[in-house]
């Protein structure tokens, strides 16, 4: 198979980046929500997932993990935790969510916002690719090295590569269908929430979508 047509597995480091930016209030959050880049959505909304903790109860993003420890504003916690960016597809999209979801909290207080005991502190992370040594040119090779690589190659192909760099479904399920030519496993492997759980457990559903197709076409 040409080199083109075979995938190869990256996994990534993340080098963080302290911004110039930081909200005492729910007001102050909203307004640098506005102003910052969207690579700081980007690391407060989904870079956690590389280090979420297997707890169902983990806070999905660090806004909401903030409103609830600093500000002690449970229902605001609620509303930003309910932000999906599965749903909303793509960086700004999020960006508009929080905003409208800060917009509509702010309108319905009838006293001033509380202040944290901490600020909000905004980061940036840059992920820097670093090679795994797994190159593959058929499913099931795909689906043996999808076993044991980093949880971080997870995050690098179908978070970094969906929701930052707007490659369409992935790296996994673009490979799959342009390369492979497997329309329906592209498409089901596209529909699974990367935000529901842990990267494990995102693994974990890739690799029960790629046992079924290769038990179909006549063995593991």
């Amino acid at each position: 198979m040409p080199a083109a047509d075979r995938f190869v597995f990256q996994g990534c480091v993340q080098v963080c980046e302290l911004l110039p930016h930081e909200a005492h209030d729910a007001r102050e959050l909203l307004e640098e929500i506005r102003r910052v880049p969207a690579e700081s959505i980007f690391c407060h909304t989904s870079v956690l997932l590389v280090h979420r903790p297997p707890e169902p109860d983990a806070y999905p993003n660090d806004f909401a993990l903030w409103a609830d420890i600093e500000l002690r504003d449970r229902r605001l916690t609620e509303r930003l935790a309910a932000v999906d960016p599965f749903r909303l597809g793509s960086i700004e999209g999020v960006r508009a969510e929080l905003v409208s979801t800060l917009e509509h909290h702010l309108q319905q207080l009838a006293a001033a916002p509380t202040r944290a005991g901490e600020p909000f502190r905004f980061l940036q992370y840059h992920l820097v690719p670093v090679p795994t040594g797994h190159e593959v040119g058929t499913l099931r090779e795909f689906r043996d090295a999808l076993t044991g690589v980093d949880a971080s190659t997870l995050f690098f192909h179908i978070i970094e590569a969906r929701y930052r760099l707007g490659r369409g479904r992935g790296d996994f399920a673009e490979w799959i269908d342009t390369a492979l030519g497997r329309h329906e496993l592209a498409e089901r492997l596209s529909h699974i929430d990367p935000y529901a759980g842990t990267l494990e457990r995102v693994r974990e559903r890739h690799l029960i979508a790629l046992n079924r197709a290769l038990e179909e076409e006549g063995g593991a």
